[in-house]
């Protein structure tokens, strides 16, 4: 994700609580958006063909909210809530084509509750604005990995990997002759 979109996302907590937490915001033309956009890759991971489009996350269908968060940082552990959880339906998330959809539920059962939503938490920071930003890039990532396509052996690559496979057995069958000539030059007779 860009540096550039952080203060985007900055106007969007500060739109999200109703309050202006922010006083200052770099793009102030991006203050009532309600989407947010990032980039995905389509295409098989051996075809240079990647084609990036970009994913228009809308913002309004996405459910944030904030908790306390674990680990060090003494008292502003206590005081702030920076933990960023954002969940969605992901049935009802017309944003994603169908396919991806179904995809992201096979892979992320785990993930989603039993109302459907998918759960996607980060605390990495002490600043809400950075862990949202986080969490929408883990969603984008998510949809990135649902969209690539699996890959599929040409007759080619068959073919290679046919012919590898024939030279190993064949290899593997010499050194077992050689290993058994071996073993039978040992062999005494007490005849």
């Amino acid at each position: 994700m860009a540096a550039s979109m952080v203060p985007y996302y900055s106007c969007l907590f500060s739109q999200w609580t109703g309050r202006n937490v922010f006083s200052r915001c770099v793009t102030p033309t991006l203050e009532h958006c309600s989407t947010a956009y990032t980039r995905v890759r389509y295409g098989t991971r051996r075809s240079g063909s990647l084609e990036e489009t970009p994913l228009h996350i809308p913002v309004d269908q996405l459910t944030v909210s904030y908790s306390r968060s674990s680990g060090p940082g003494g008292q502003h552990v206590n005081k702030v809530s920076t933990k960023a959880e954002v969940r969605f339906h992901v049935q009802t998330a017309d944003w994603i084509p169908q396919d991806v959809r179904e995809k992201i539920l096979i892979k992320n059962r785990n993930r989603i509750n039993k109302a459907g939503e998918l759960l996607v938490t980060s605390e990495l920071s002490r600043s809400q604005q950075r862990n949202l930003t986080d969490c929408i890039q883990k969603i984008s990532a998510l949809i990135a990995e649902a969209t690539e396509k699996p890959f599929v052996p040409t007759a080619e690559d068959v073919a290679v990997r046919t012919a590898r496979l024939e030279k190993r057995n064949k290899e593997r069958l010499k050194e077992k002759k050689i290993h058994s000539a071996i073993k039978q030059s040992r062999k005494v007779d007490f005849d």
